[in-house]
């Protein structure tokens, strides 16, 4: 006996049996632990402040215990869909379990703060993002084609000589034929000029020089004659000015780079394999057949 006892092929099978027994342990808690739901306290805690969250005050006792059985009917309802395959292949589920995924690796793509140099070359890199626009001030006739038709022109080239001729003073406000559009604007970003009077006469106007009628300029309105009264260069502010908005799209940007890196080490876990699609069958139209001759 003590020579069987001391046998190698012995010691192999009570490892083999103590291995299996410990599996088959294992596997019966595990189903045994299927088989229960488990209402932690931690749990009717986080129930309850729901509750006060959306009711500004605590559950009663009766409330509190309808919250419990309304969470072991889910909990059943859940276990019983997934049995039955019901969270596979729904596009609905698919898409909340990718949101909360990406919203809990979040932290994880958190970068350090950015330092000054950091954002200088952020804004260097893209300076159209954070320039200062020109503006421009200035004040504008506009003559309707509507309802001069083809001697728009002509009139607006009169109107024009009339101002710029240095004798007396003529009231702008009231040649011309719109009162919808303001005849005064002050100083104004070209996106603004832009949205009152549209792309064609926001672009010429920061062009013109003060002091000046001129013109005709078109719009999608009509002919304008325009005195720029105060031109402001557009410029490349200065760090601090801008500091908080160029931090904020430098950080956003520093996210979504970390996160794309999370992706392509998360998707080198798998073999990706993409079917091509069917080839549709192409069925050629029966050609009708000869009558006997």
């Amino acid at each position: 006996m003590k020579k069987f006892l001391r046998e190698p092929l012995f010691h192999f099978l009570l490892l083999g049996a103590a291995l299996f027994g410990v599996w088959f342990w294992r596997r019966d808690a595990a189903g045994s632990d299927a088989g229960r739901i488990v209402v932690t306290r931690a749990r009717i805690e986080q129930l309850a402040t729901g509750f006060a969250r959306t009711w500004q005050r605590p559950p009663t006792q009766q409330e509190l215990t309808g919250l419990v059985q309304d969470f072991v009917r889910e909990e059943v309802c859940v276990r019983e869909a997934q049995k039955m395959g019901l969270d596979r292949d729904d596009t609905i589920i698919r898409r909340r379990l990718r949101q909360k995924f990406e919203f809990l690796t979040e932290d994880a793509l958190e970068a350090a703060a950015p330092t000054d140099a950091d954002l200088t070359a952020w804004m260097k890199a893209q300076p159209d993002s954070f320039c200062v626009e020109p503006r421009v001030a200035f004040r504008q006739v506009m003559f309707d084609p509507a309802r001069r038709g083809a001697s728009v022109e002509a009139d607006a080239r009169k109107a024009l000589a009339r101002l710029n001729s240095g004798g007396p003073a003529v009231d702008f406000a009231a040649l011309g034929d719109s009162r919808m559009l303001p005849s005064v604007v002050e100083l104004s970003r070209q996106s603004e000029v832009e949205r009152i009077f549209g792309e064609k006469f926001a672009v010429r106007v920061p062009s013109l020089a003060p002091g000046a009628w001129a013109g005709p300029i078109e719009s999608a309105y009509g002919l304008h004659l325009v005195k720029v009264t105060e031109r402001v260069e557009g410029r490349t502010p200065a760090l601090a000015e801008v500091r908080e908005a160029v931090a904020r799209e430098w950080e956003t940007a520093q996210r979504k780079e970390r996160s794309e890196a999370l992706f392509r080490k998360l998707v080198g876990r798998y073999k990706v394999v993409v079917e091509p699609p069917a080839t549709p069958t192409s069925t050629k139209a029966a050609s009708p057949e000869k009558k006997a001759s």
